[in-house]
């Protein structure tokens, strides 16, 4: 294998670019970082389809995008590959198997969730989904909190979102002033942590190689850079005014535009944002539908942001954008994904060839370290959230501890964080068998 690792490998064809992206929307599960070490395996090592430093160098962007990094990833990798076409094509793929298998289980969810199976399933799904938050916060903050200033802002921002209510769009510009500033009088304490550095690793010849020139279609230029930026604002124009005859839709439209440019700290990050929207301001789905949505997208491929698409569903039925209520779960889905994930194309296209030109690897921004520290707070008020709801499944703002306390449901989440924190069971895994304890014991007591 050793002389052919010196020859690149064919470049491949649009259409056999196209079954690798559709392969992989059907296979990516695991969160971004799973996503990402698939890609990594896949295009790196065993395809040779870009080096490991052009990946890197790529993955370096996407992670200080607001967005799913991951999907962003396929985007840069496919435009570069193939284009505009490469690029609507691979961003498409990684997200349509996601957004048509939620969309049925959602559908199938407002039909029989009150199954007394599926509410078994459930009742051990919740108490997972409280763990799984909590040791993402874990995860995110022992690799961003590196001092006592950065934890400082973790526990202002909790503080803000938990007792003052505080929006999470103010979270997020406060904590970037706070980086721009801190970032000058205590330059240390705002070196970015994380991130990507490059690697020496081998593995033969790629397509795009490290000295690969860059593709003409991916040369920056200033008039290239005016016209995508008008193509998109007028794309978005356009999705606006077809649904603004219709109320919810048109919040819908804003409220996600809005979501995408705010996911800075991946999918957990934004999910806040997406719980005082769709919950708290437009009523679109409860608490315990927003925690029961965010089980199943991790259970399915696709990136986690795409709880989006269920979000809309439920929307669309809960509002009655149409009176037949697959047709509105159908609009109310397909409304929350096109917003959601638009930006992330402007993002790749418009900015791509800028990064291109550079090829220097992207550090962390002091912002960014002060917006990821906030994210950290937020996440843990999220957990705190989802672990109330869950515990205390019949409290209110008024009665916030009201019985019954589940002290089964207690014991699952523990169990689950355990699991993921010492063991390192896969997320699928915790899930499964959390809905297995959860009917077996509904099962049990409704045998008493």
């Amino acid at each position: 294998m050793n002389h052919d690792a010196q020859t690149a490998p064919q470049a491949p064809t649009l259409g056999e670019a196209f079954f690798y992206w559709l392969k992989l929307g059907f296979i990516s599960f695991g969160g971004p970082m799973g996503q990402i070490a698939m890609m990594h395996t896949d295009l790196v090592e065993k395809k040779r389809w870009i080096s490991e430093h052009r990946f890197l160098h790529a993955l370096n962007f996407c992670m200080i995008l607001p967005g799913p990094e991951a999907i962003q990833l396929a985007i840069y990798i496919s435009w570069l590959m193939h284009g505009v076409t490469g690029a609507i094509m691979a961003g498409v793929l990684f997200f349509m198997p996601a957004f048509l298998l939620l969309s049925v289980l959602a559908g199938v969810y407002l039909a029989w969730g009150d199954v007394p199976l599926v509410q078994g399933l459930f009742y051990g799904i919740k108490p997972a989904v409280v763990a799984i938050v909590l040791f993402a916060a874990w995860r995110i903050g022992s690799k961003a909190l590196k001092n006592s200033v950065l934890w400082a802002i973790a526990a202002a921002a909790f503080v803000a979102i938990f007792a003052f209510d505080v929006g999470f769009p103010w979270i997020v510009l406060a904590a970037a002033l706070l980086g721009v500033v801190g970032g000058k009088i205590m330059p240390d304490k705002f070196t970015g942590g994380g991130g990507h550095g490059a690697s020496d690793k081998q593995y033969g010849t790629a397509v795009i190689d490290d000295h690969t020139p860059t593709p003409a279609h991916a040369r920056f230029s200033w008039v290239k850079l005016g016209v995508t930026v008008a193509i998109f604002v007028g794309i978005w124009g356009l999705a606006m005014l077809a649904v603004g005859g219709q109320q919810t839709l048109n919040d819908m439209g804003s409220f996600f535009t809005k979501a995408a440019f705010l996911t800075i700290g991946g999918a957990y990050a934004v999910l806040p944002y997406v719980y005082q929207g769709g919950v708290e301001q437009y009523g679109w789905l409860t608490g315990p539908q927003m925690i029961d949505g965010l089980a199943l997208g991790e259970t399915t491929p696709g990136p986690l942001i795409m709880v989006v698409t269920w979000v809309g569903y439920l929307g669309g039925v809960t509002k009655e954008v149409f009176a037949n209520p697959i047709a509105a779960g159908f609009a109310g889905a397909a409304v929350a994904t096109f917003f959601t994930f638009l930006p992330s194309f402007l993002f790749i296209l418009s900015a791509g060839p800028v990064v291109e030109s550079s090829r220097n690897d992207l550090k962390f921004t002091a912002p960014l370290t002060g917006v990821t520290a906030a994210v950290v707070g937020v996440i843990i008020n999220l957990a705190v959230f989802f672990a109330w709801h869950t515990f205390w499944p019949k409290a209110t703002d008024a009665t916030p501890f009201v019985a019954p306390f589940e002290w089964f449901a207690v014991v699952v989440a523990i169990g689950a964080f355990v699991a993921l924190w010492k063991y390192k069971v896969d997320v699928m895994k915790v899930i499964g068998v959390c809905a297995v304890l959860g009917l077996a014991y509904t099962l049990a007591m409704g045998a008493m």
